[in-house]
């Protein structure tokens, strides 16, 4: 029983200080052997049988219909980002004015969901690059955002990975990424903190240059 409770307590601990383990979102080998619509069927399953668990009576016209609209809502829309066939296709054009300065895509409201608790994450990203020759759509920066966010996440690794995407694509280290958002596990469950806000960010190449940081995080201040 003591060996239970410690573990119990473990688990929670882990939950409420938001432990990263990994860049990687944690999947597994076989995650995709599945398709979408088995995938919804089962998880509607489920789902059912936890709205059972809680004692709601299914038959309620409002209730009947929950299950499937979960269950096709974290395949298809909010845990969308988990599946690599939803990946952007990211087209690069050349930079034939030759803008050499930093361009800065902010305020690019997302919602992504905490990995621990499965309860959202709404924030705001602000990205940077500086080309290398190429330049990317500005609605692409926006879509290599959603992407990442679309998946059970942890703040710190949805920084990191926007980032690294972008360097990849863009074939640049002069990348920044800063996110601030709001974490709902914080504002309604445990603490229960509705002001506070999360803020995370990536630097790479010229923007580890303290005065290229301070331009971009002025620009991301500036309203």
């Amino acid at each position: 029983m003591k060996k239970d409770e410690d573990l119990y307590i473990k688990i929670e601990e882990e939950g409420d200080n938001h432990i990263l383990t990994s860049l990687e979102t944690p999947l597994r080998a076989d995650a995709f052997k599945l398709d979408d619509e088995l995938k919804i069927e089962l998880i509607e399953e489920k789902f059912r049988d936890i709205m059972n668990i809680l004692g709601l009576d299914l038959t309620d016209d409002s209730l009947s219909g929950t299950p499937h609209r979960v269950a096709k809502m974290y395949v298809k829309e909010i845990f969308s980002g988990l599946n690599p066939e939803n990946k952007p296709t990211i087209a690069l054009f050349e930079n034939k004015y030759m803008y050499n300065e930093m361009l800065v895509e902010k305020d690019i409201t997302f919602y992504s969901n905490c990995e621990h608790h499965f309860v959202p994450i709404i924030g705001k990203a602000h990205v940077a690059y500086f080309s290398n020759g190429k330049v990317i759509g500005l609605s692409k920066l926006n879509r290599i955002v959603q992407y990442f966010a679309k998946r059970p996440q942890v703040q710190e690794r949805l920084t990191m990975q926007i980032a690294n995407e972008m360097k990849e694509v863009l074939n640049t280290n002069d990348v920044a990424v800063l996110i601030d958002a709001h974490h709902l596990c914080v504002s309604s469950r445990g603490v229960q903190d509705s002001n506070s806000s999360t803020v995370s960010s990536a630097y790479s190449g010229k923007f580890l240059n303290e005065q290229t940081r301070s331009e971009f995080l002025n620009y991301v201040k500036n309203r």
